[in-house]
C-alpha cells in the first residue's frame, strides 16, 4: 500500500515537472523574439545595421526597464543592446509593426518603434536629443510586416 502511494507521488511529481518545463519552453512571447529582414541599411541608436536579417528580443532584465537586444538572425552574435521607452498604439495588429524615419540625403532610414504582433505596448528607440529632433522632422512611415511583405523595406517573422 505504501509502495503504491510512493508511485503515485513520483508520477505526480513527474507530471508537475513536465508541465513546468513545457511552459518554460514556450517563452518566446515573453521576450517577443522577432526576426526582421531589412533590404537596405537601417539605423538604430548608435549604429547602422547593414541590410540583412536580425533577431530583436527584449532583454531579460528588470520588468520596468525596456531594453532591446539585436542579434544576427540565428541569435549567435549581438549587434546592439538598446535602451527604449514604452510606446503605445490604439489598435493591435497580427503583424509586427515598425516605424521608420526617412532621413534622406543618402542616410539610412532610422528605426523609431517596434511593436510585437497583437500588442498595444511597444518599444520606442531612444536617440540623442539633437538627432531625436531631426528624426521628428523627417518623413515617417509605419510598416506592418509579416511573413509576406509587399513594397516595404523590412519583413518580419516570428
Amino acid at each position: 500500500m505504501e509502495r503504491i502511494n510512493k508511485l503515485y507521488m513520483i508520477f505526480g511529481l513527474a507530471i508537475a515537472f513536465g508541465l513546468f518545463f513545457g511552459i518554460a519552453a514556450n517563452a518566446d512571447e515573453m521576450d517577443q523574439a522577432t526576426t526582421m529582414t531589412f533590404s537596405a541599411p537601417v539605423q538604430i541608436p548608435g549604429k547602422v545595421l547593414p541590410a540583412g536579417s536580425y533577431l530583436f528580443k527584449l532583454a531579460d532584465t528588470e520588468p520596468n526597464l525596456n531594453v532591446v537586444r539585436i542579434f544576427n538572425a540565428d541569435g549567435t552574435k549581438l549587434y546592439g543592446t538598446v535602451q527604449t521607452i514604452p510606446a503605445e498604439r490604439l489598435e493591435p495588429s497580427g503583424d509586427t509593426a515598425v516605424k521608420l524615419a526617412e532621413q534622406g540625403s543618402g542616410k539610412p532610414d532610422a528605426l523609431l518603434t517596434w511593436f510585437y504582433p497583437g500588442s498595444l505596448m511597444g518599444n520606442e528607440f531612444v536617440y540623442p536629443r539633437g538627432q531625436e529632433k531631426e528624426l521628428a522632422r523627417d518623413s515617417q512611415r509605419t510598416l506592418m510586416v509579416g511573413a509576406k511583405t509587399t513594397n516595404s523595406q523590412a519583413q518580419a517573422g516570428e
